[in-house]
């Protein structure tokens, strides 16, 4: 099928230049809160920065939405303790009749007060992950749960940038780039920063900067920032008390404490901080594929 036989849906090309992709609905907007989505590489830890995070602005006496962008619904947990329902769930029960729904039929509070949603997605090969985004956030503005919020943070499936899963970045005022310091990590790391470029042609969103998680060292991301104009923000190491807190269905600020736990709590709480005091908007260039692989590479 060529592009022209596409449906007129299908065929824009002003969100993200020669994209082909789920149209979503430019009114459909969270307000006031500050909003920021969580990108980087599978595995990279993600879900247990952006919980973490968000119990460190609940700290703060923020109000925190924390929603989660991965069908396996496991963004939270360490928040609520348990698997939630997803929203695409509940919405079947109802046979997507929304107004159906009571707002305690999808939105569960974690620790410290921070309000959780799970997305959810579309079976495998049948659906696209934008349009759940955009049922989720036109849920929550139907039952006005946006209007006392003061932080949301999506939590996205994987670097999986295509049309669906940059979705949150119609919403969001930065994103926030998760990666350590090996090379996959900083490849998917260059290919989300091309397509957070390309979704602030459109959109509010803008770079704020990259987490170094699951890292001793950060020579590799450190010397990549450098040469495409990107800030680190933060650096977690790869301590066994973090895996411990996934294991213990906890957030890192209800585990035990010790010395080095304390480093990276208050690491948290300077990162939070940094961030509603506004954070960076870093204007990188990424580099080509072939570029980032020589530049990386080992002679």
């Amino acid at each position: 099928m060529t592009v022209l036989e596409l449906p007129q849906t299908l065929r824009r090309r002003d969100d993200g230049e020669g994209s082909v992709q789920v149209h979503l609905d430019p009114n459909l907007t969270i307000g006031q809160a500050k909003v920021f989505a969580v990108y980087g590489k599978g595995g990279i830890g993600k879900s247990t920065t952006s919980s973490n995070l968000s119990a460190a602005f609940s700290r703060l006496g923020k109000r925190v939405l924390q929603i989660g962008c991965d069908p396996k619904h496991d963004s939270t947990f360490t928040l609520t303790k348990r698997l939630v329902p997803t929203v695409i769930d509940i919405l079947e029960t109802v046979e997507f009749h929304t107004e159906e729904l009571r707002p305690d039929d999808y939105v569960f509070e974690g620790y410290n007060g921070v309000m959780c949603v799970e997305a959810g997605g579309p079976p495998a090969g049948t659906g696209c992950g934008g349009y759940v985004v955009g049922q989720t956030v036109k849920l929550l503005k139907e039952h006005h749960l946006l209007e006392d919020t003061d932080v949301v943070i999506f939590d996205v499936l994987g670097d999986v940038v295509c049309g669906g899963f940059a979705a949150p970045l119609q919403h969001a005022e930065r994103a926030l780039i998760v990666a350590s310091n090996d090379f996959d990590s900083v490849f998917a790391m260059n290919r989300i920063i091309a397509a957070i470029k390309a979704k602030s042609r459109n959109y509010e969103v803008r770079l704020g900067g990259m987490i170094a998680n699951r890292s001793r060292e950060t020579d590799q991301v450190d010397r990549f920032n450098a040469a495409v104009g990107l800030e680190r923000l933060a650096h977690f190491p790869d301590l066994d008390v973090i895996r411990r807190s996934r294991l213990k269905k906890a957030t890192l600020f209800e585990m035990e404490t010790s010395p080095e736990l304390t480093a990276v709590l208050d690491e948290y709480m300077r990162l939070a901080d940094a961030l509603w005091r506004g954070g960076p908007e870093c204007d990188a260039a990424p580099m080509k594929d072939r570029d980032i692989f020589d530049f990386l590479g080992f002679e």
